[in-house]
């Protein structure tokens, strides 16, 4: 059997490889049909839903992943969020969010102004591209949990819960 996730991004792609290392793993660009920057966590599940959703539609027999991260406001504070969603032929929908930290206030306007949390983060941390490695996570916990390992916790999720229901089948 075959794991697709729908995106390249190379922190999701690593992620799924760590956790369905005994699997051939394909990344496939999956339309998440949100925002580039989704701004609840409502928005952010529809997206890693949307993903996995057009994977398994376009290739039922295999593993579709789905994961998308965002942002969310809890009592005016801004807080990073993601989620993973997978789809097969043997299970139900399964789904899992994983880490939350608080952003700077400063990010708010910027954010809910249509600028992508990546670019913030860049300009932060005078890095580039820390959408692929760092994320913002990495930036704010001083690399002790980056954007691989953070998505790693939710696909884990995924999985065991995966094997679990083939298992209690």
């Amino acid at each position: 059997m075959k794991v697709i996730i729908g995106s390249y991004n190379q922190a999701k792609l690593k992620a799924v490889k760590r956790v369905f290392k005994d699997y051939t793993v394909q990344a496939i660009d999956s339309p998440s049909k949100v925002s580039n920057q989704p701004t609840t966590d409502e928005e952010t599940l529809l997206g890693a839903m949307n993903r996995a959703d057009y994977l398994h539609k376009n290739y039922p027999t295999d593993l579709a992943i789905g994961l998308e991260g965002g942002v969310m406001l809890i009592n005016e504070e801004l807080y990073l969020c993601n989620w993973g969603v997978l789809m097969s032929s043997d299970t139900e929908i399964i789904k899992a969010s994983g880490a939350r930290i608080k952003l700077p206030d400063a990010f708010i306007h910027d954010l809910f102004s249509g600028i992508e949390l990546s670019q913030l983060i860049d300009d932060y941390s005078k890095k580039h591209n820390t959408r692929e490695s760092l994320g913002a996570i990495g930036v704010f916990t001083e690399g002790i949990v980056d954007r691989t390992e953070m998505f790693e916790h939710v696909v884990l999720l995924l999985k065991g819960q995966y094997d679990h229901a083939l298992k209690n089948k």
